[in-house]
């Protein structure tokens, strides 16, 4: 048995050896690909996305495909501006972590410290972190027909003379006023999830209150140059100009679009951002424009301790309560899965008039992913399923 072991042991080292090689196989070129998966959905002349990978420091994957915009025609790239629609709460969210570290305010805070005019006692009980988090229980009841308007009208100023442009044009201030007299909720603060887009907007007048600045401009100064993201801006009514290098959001033509609508020559796309939209120009739930390359900027700042600290990280990234969507919890800003099969990912999704955008990390990886479109006609969900199998079958993941 022992000279049968001896002769044996050559080939059970060999074997393992083999073993381990495979293992620690190098990761092959997603590439190949990542081109087939995005060029089966938009094509060159339509509008379209841009697709950027990175490991770390390092770019595996970077390509624009189809057009940025058709009145003025000019293709995607990875330096093109898109509104990223409710990837913007992560930063509305880092940016209270990062007050908070100053000393400036806390989580904690009563919504009705910031907000005396909100009557409903209620709001003594909803904090910074319930409206971060999506637990507020405060309803979206902004008006959304003739009726509702008639209603709004008669309890609050406005300066539009109808509801469609309300919707369109309406900013923070009025977009977030009917909670002045809001009278009931739609369960405890803090006992369950409802997303929502006006208690984010909440955190424009809080930074301005606390930092004595335009939001903007403190957004600027403190995120987003750390972050060395020169060019990223907050939706404006003087953008996307023409002279920038904006994307233009699109949807499949209507049978009837507005009259000043613009409509693509071959009359299959209308516009669909500011101006067009609903609830498209308020800032903090969903904003901020800005390209691949400058939001890979942001990733490796934000990991990287530049922008806020562990602590912040940490309860920004800590799950408070499960979400609607399988296996995903949501923390301070952002999406957290622990999927089966998949490594434990960070994410965010957005979408706003024919902008539809993917972004997620995989921490334990070091792995980043982003998917930036100016169309919403494909199957947002399913393709980063699509890109996680890939990566996992290319040893990414």
């Amino acid at each position: 048995m022992r000279r049968l072991s001896l002769l044996l042991l050559p080939v059970i080292l060999l074997l393992a050896s083999c073993s381990v090689g495979h293992d620690n196989a190098a990761p092959e070129s997603p590439s190949a690909a990542l081109d087939s998966l995005f060029e089966a959905s938009f094509g060159s002349a339509d509008p379209g996305c841009v697709v950027l990978v990175a490991k770390g420091d390092s770019i595996i994957y970077s390509r624009g495909f189809g057009m940025a915009r058709l009145d003025e025609p000019s293709v995607i790239t990875d330096t093109t501006l898109f509104n990223i629609c409710s990837i913007s709460k992560q930063f509305a969210a880092i940016a209270l972590l990062k007050l908070q570290e100053q000393g400036a305010l806390s989580l904690d805070d009563s919504v009705s410290k910031y907000f005396p005019d909100f009557k409903a006692p209620f709001f003594s009980r909803i904090t910074l972190r319930h409206l971060l988090s999506h637990t507020s229980g405060i309803p979206d009841t902004r008006p959304r027909t003739d009726e509702e308007w008639e209603r709004y009208v008669r309890r609050y100023p406005t300066s539009f003379d109808n509801v469609r442009d309300y919707k369109v044009y309406a900013l923070c201030e009025e977009s977030v006023r009917y909670m002045t007299d809001l009278d009931s909720l739609a369960f405890e603060p803090g006992t369950a999830y409802e997303y929502q887009n006006p208690t984010y907007q909440l955190v424009l007048p809080v930074v301005e209150q606390v930092t004595g600045r335009k939001f903007t401009d403190w957004m600027r100064d403190s995120i987003f140059l750390p972050a060395g993201m020169t060019s990223t801006v907050f939706v404006d009514p003087g953008i996307p100009g023409s002279d920038c290098d904006y994307a233009h959001g699109y949807i499949p033509a209507t049978p009837s679009p507005c009259p000043d609508t613009y409509v693509s020559p071959d009359g299959r796309w209308e516009e669909s951002d500011y101006g067009e939209a609903f609830f498209f120009p308020t800032k903090a739930d969903g904003g901020l424009y800005t390209s691949a390359r400058e939001f890979l900027k942001w990733e490796r700042a934000l990991f990287g301790g530049r922008i806020v600290g562990q602590k912040s990280l940490d309860e920004a990234f800590t799950p408070l309560i499960a979400t609607d969507l399988p296996h995903t919890s949501y923390g301070l800003g952002f999406f957290i899965e622990d999927r089966p099969g998949v490594p434990h990912k960070i994410f965010h999704t957005g979408d706003n008039g024919g902008f539809l955008t993917f972004e997620g990390y995989f921490p334990d990886n070091q792995i980043f992913y982003l998917i930036f479109a100016n169309r919403p006609d494909w199957q947002r969900e399913r393709t980063a399923e699509k890109v996680d199998s890939l990566l996992i079958a290319k040893r990414w993941l």
